[in-house]
């Protein structure tokens, strides 16, 4: 008996002491909390989108605290917590600079088709591991929804087999674009400029066989654009938002009919 109380006596001590070590090393290492990033942060959103270019809510905070950041770079938020967000920095409140997500693919069906019969599971991601998708075009749209099933403002939806999204209703919050296997959703700024609907990087032959619309990189986009917005990589047009100036002349030229004009929509 005496020997168990003493085990006891023994295990219950050592167990105390590293108690108190770690109770003293919690308060000697302690990390300063930055109240003022702890408050901005209780006014974000919470989306965690990283659309700011922050890596979510808390990272945007911390910057916004250290003068790293303008306020108005929560899209999700918008202008009520743009203010709130200047009001505690004690700055004028700015612009916001809204995005909203874009689906770069016209692959319907009136312009590509499916190469297999699929029966699995709803699910794009579930569909992309099947030799790249049940598509003809590898890089294009599968229409299963993946997006519209993480969408939490009904902003998208699946018309004839690729999906739209709703700029009104867009909240810039980012989780269409993780959602997408294939990668064919970004956001965009939300101002009028020439955009490119394909993600097709395969020589322009090649993407002729599988879309009508896709882009063949035959470079025309580039030769008009009288400002630099236009570039071509791996066969594939793409547009800087920053030197666009809604021209229009990359759009006129292009025989595929892939680059369209995005209309900015004014949010409230």
């Amino acid at each position: 008996m005496n020997g168990i109380v003493l085990a006891v006596l023994i295990v219950g001590g050592i167990g105390l002491i590293a108690g108190i070590g770690l109770a003293v090393a919690a308060i000697v290492m302690a990390v300063p909390r930055d109240e003022k990033a702890d408050a901005i942060e209780e006014v974000l959103p919470g989306a965690n989108c990283g659309a700011c270019g922050f890596s979510g809510c808390s990272g945007y905070a911390s910057a916004l605290s250290k003068g790293n950041a303008k306020p108005g770079l929560c899209s999700p938020g918008g202008k009520e917590v743009a203010d709130k967000v200047s009001a505690l920095l004690g700055v004028a409140g700015g612009d916001v600079e809204y995005k909203v997500a874009l689906v770069h693919c016209m692959g319907s069906y009136d312009n590509t088709a499916d190469k297999m019969i699929y029966k699995g599971q709803n699910s794009c991601a579930a569909a992309a591991q099947l030799f790249g998708g049940i598509g003809s075009c590898s890089y294009g749209c599968m229409g299963l929804g993946d997006c519209a099933a993480a969408c939490e403002y009904d902003a998208i939806t699946v018309c004839n087999g690729v999906a739209c999204i709703d700029p009104v209703k867009c909240r810039g919050c980012s989780k269409c674009v993780a959602a997408c296997p294939k990668h064919l959703i970004s956001l965009v700024p939300l101002k009028s400029q020439a955009v490119v609907r394909c993600s097709n990087c395969d020589k322009g032959g090649e993407t002729r066989k599988v879309c009508k619309v896709g882009c063949i990189g035959c470079m025309r986009c580039v030769k008009v654009c009288e400002f630099g917005a236009v570039t071509v990589n791996h066969f594939l047009a793409s547009v800087d938002p920053v030197k666009c100036t809604d021209c229009g002349k990359c759009r006129e030229v292009c025989p595929q009919g892939c680059i369209t004009l995005f209309a900015g929509v004014k949010k409230q």
